[in-house]
């Protein structure tokens, strides 16, 4: 595609990529698209801030499992530290979204790749 960068394979290699669930929601206060988030690893929980609350209701999230990027460098994003980030596709104009999850039920903490 146009105007998008190109990785080498071992930049790929770096992202850890695992299967999330998600425990607890809860809404930010002066953040009309963001979610709080706590989600299960399996061998730990951690909290995801989440661009997503236009498209997603708590009960839609409650115990859904997602796809988390986990080796990205900590953000804070107001105030909260977000310790991954989920993923999920957009249409061009972002009136669409659409979470990344396991077609298939497999245990949090599995790695994608």
């Amino acid at each position: 595609m146009e105007g998008i960068a190109t990785i080498k394979f071992e930049d790929f290699e770096k992202m850890e990529l695992r299967v999330a669930e998600i425990q607890t929601i809860e809404d930010i206060e002066g953040a009309d698209k963001l979610y709080k988030l706590e989600i299960n690893l399996g061998n730990e929980v951690r909290t995801i801030c989440a661009g997503i609350k236009g498209f997603y209701s708590h009960e839609d999230l409650q115990g859904k499992k997602i796809i988390v990027l986990t080796n990205l460098k900590p953000r804070r994003l107001k105030g909260i530290e977000s310790q991954g980030m989920l993923l999920a596709t957009s249409n061009e104009d972002h009136t669409k979204l659409s979470l990344i999850s396991p077609d298939r039920d497999i245990e949090v903490g599995s790695i994608v790749g």
